[in-house]
């Protein structure tokens, strides 16, 4: 499969690293209105089929896959464009920034019948899979509450990198950006949102956007959650992690990217269980990125080959966006948001 990737900065990087990586898929492409980015990216990868226009690119027939990698609210339109040019497309979280564009989105891939998922890589983290396998057998019982953190640090020259970074119009905060991944999984995990009742704020970071995000989120099982979105953390990034609370179960999962299991507690006597689960991991990954982009992109391309509905689904991404917009509304209001 050839994957063309639009918008060449920062998260462009593991997507070229991961399509390299993939069995079966080929980087042909690279697009970007920046020639100095483009070019440079282009050089590193020794790609010669590159563009400065979304549609000349789309109108090259080899190219069976498009990446969109560009700021925040682009993401529904470029993605709109690809999708109506027939190609399949894997777009950056978060899919869009209102919850009428990812619907959008979502209308026009059912209409062309393209495949379309929106990178929350880290659903393919060992832990993040051991323990959802774990929820669908029903050993956690009734859900409790779970707990979503993200500790990180994104600091001045962070968002100095590009214009677009912490602006109003991009929903550039950290719980749109960054926290969205720890969301995904807390909601993939509890179920259907019913209330949220959110607060942010802006400590130190000269953005328009929050740099801290908590809120309160009711499901509609009648459980709670608890996110903790943070990118003020002294002095580099410190954990995310992923609790949950069953009336059978307990898993916690920490690590830089919720990548480590730390807790895995299904009987009174679970010492040796939770021993061994421990011993047997993986370290952390060298960035928060994690492991899951290669594994995501693997995933399209067998979507693609067996006609099915790729692993995340564009709803998945749209219910993120749906709790991040909520918190956003509620702190404004000081209201809870019914969704």
């Amino acid at each position: 499969m050839k994957f063309a990737v639009v918008g060449c900065g920062r998260i462009a990087k593991k997507h070229v690293e991961a399509i390299h990586n993939a069995e079966g898929a080929e980087l042909y492409a690279l697009c970007d209105i920046d020639s100095e980015r483009l070019n440079n990216m282009a050089k590193e990868n020794k790609i010669t089929n590159l563009f400065q226009s979304v549609e000349e690119m789309l109108k090259d027939s080899s190219i069976d896959v498009v990446n969109i990698c560009t700021p925040n609210a682009s993401h529904a339109d470029l993605a709109i464009k690809a999708i109506e040019a027939g190609k399949h497309v894997m777009i950056e979280k978060p899919i869009a920034t209102t919850v009428e564009d990812a619907e959008r989105i979502i209308q026009a891939a059912k209409k062309h019948k393209v495949k379309a998922t929106a990178v929350h890589q880290n659903r393919f983290n060992e832990a993040v899979q051991k323990t959802r396998k774990a929820f669908e057998a029903g050993k956690f019982g009734s859900m409790s509450h779970g707990v979503a953190s993200i500790r990180w640090n994104r600091d001045e020259r962070y968002y100095g990198q590009d214009e677009w970074r912490g602006k109003i119009e991009q929903q550039d905060g950290v719980l749109m950006n960054q926290c969205i991944h720890n969301i995904d999984l807390l909601i993939w995990m509890m179920g259907s949102v019913k209330k949220v009742t959110g607060k942010t704020t802006t400590r130190f970071r000269d953005i328009e956007m929050e740099d801290v995000g908590t809120a309160i989120i009711e499901f509609e099982s009648g459980s709670l959650g608890v996110v903790e979105g943070a990118g003020t953390i002294y002095p580099t990034n410190l954990e995310e992690t992923l609790n949950l609370f069953g009336e059978k179960g307990t898993v916690c999962i920490g690590g830089i990217a919720v990548n480590k299991i730390e807790n895995w507690r299904f009987s009174e006597d679970f010492s040796e269980e939770e021993d061994a689960i421990i011993k047997e991991q993986q370290g952390n990954p060298p960035t928060v990125y994690g492991y899951g982009h290669q594994i995501i992109v693997e995933d399209m391309i067998d979507a693609i080959k067996k006609d099915r509905e790729p692993y995340i689904t564009l709803e998945d991404g749209k219910k993120a966006v749906e709790v991040v917009l909520a918190i956003y509304e509620s702190s404004k209001t000081g209201k809870t948001v019914e969704l």
